[in-house]
């Protein structure tokens, strides 16, 4: 059984590619809804469908044991629904976790925090409400930056400078101890963002942090690593195929990997 990776685009393979390199034993598909990014906009009823959908194909299709829901707005508006809810019912077996409780999770070691998502994500109030699960004293302020998105999905890193000027403006003068990047396409511009930001101020991009986090779990859980094969393969699969996808496929995950398509 694999390891499979789902994310509303392809930002989600930067995380892919930091989990194969932290486990480069087991085999991987990565799933990306190319065909419908970005989820941020979307509504909440839509968001859960869409990620079941993926999630779905990856437990029943690819025969994942465990999925990575690698896109913060699904992790904040569909995850917990599809733990309690689908799961149980259908793949009882099988788990899925998400990326937002393990940055909330580093966060909390801070008190005074940035989060910068898509407007799902920060409508949503999940990492607040995380954080202080794990916190209660620390002071969180969030910032939605819809636009970035669909910039990272294009590759488009110097065009987003003023956007990220506008995003980020709000907490210069909040005192910040860490900002978190609670969206998996905004690695791309961890660069840009640490220049804009005070030196003091800390970076938590998920990319980082994930991979050690999946290691430990399934180090916690030896029944599910017992479950997954080690052939040291990976697959990426998409929902619209385009010549961009293919060159930033490549690009971001550093490997020779076609992407295949697929229809949920």
């Amino acid at each position: 059984m694999k390891i499979g990776i789902f994310d509303s685009g392809l930002r989600g393979l930067l995380i892919a590619k930091s989990i194969v390199k932290a486990m480069p034993e087991y085999d991987y598909v990565y799933l990306g809804d190319t065909k419908r990014v970005p989820y941020g906009n979307r509504s909440p009823d839509t968001v859960f469908e869409f990620t079941k959908e993926g999630v779905e194909h990856l437990l029943q299709k690819e025969n994942c044991s465990i999925v990575i829901v690698a896109c913060n707005t699904a992790s904040a508006r569909a995850l917990r629904k599809i733990q309690q809810e689908y799961l149980p019912k259908n793949f009882a077996d099988r788990k899925v976790l998400g990326v937002l409780i393990p940055a909330a999770e580093e966060c909390a070691k801070f008190k005074r925090i940035g989060v910068l998502g898509t407007k799902g994500t920060v409508d949503s109030h999940t990492f607040p409400t995380e954080i202080n699960k794990f916190n209660q004293k620390s002071k969180i302020f969030q910032k939605a930056a819809p636009m970035l998105v669909p910039l990272a999905e294009e590759g488009e890193t110097k065009n987003a400078s003023p956007f990220l000027v506008k995003y980020l403006k709000p907490f210069f003068n909040k005192k910040l101890e860490v900002l978190v990047l609670g969206c998996t396409h905004y690695p791309i511009f961890k660069k840009q963002i640490r220049k804009l930001l005070p030196k003091n101020v800390r970076i938590i991009s998920q990319d980082e942090i994930i991979p050690k986090k999946l290691k430990k779990y399934l180090e916690r859980h030896p029944e599910i690593a017992q479950k997954l094969s080690k052939n040291k393969t990976a697959k990426i699969l998409v929902t619209d195929i385009t010549k961009n996808i293919e060159i930033l496929s490549k690009k971001w995950f550093g490997t020779k990997t076609k992407p295949e398509l697929v229809q949920l």
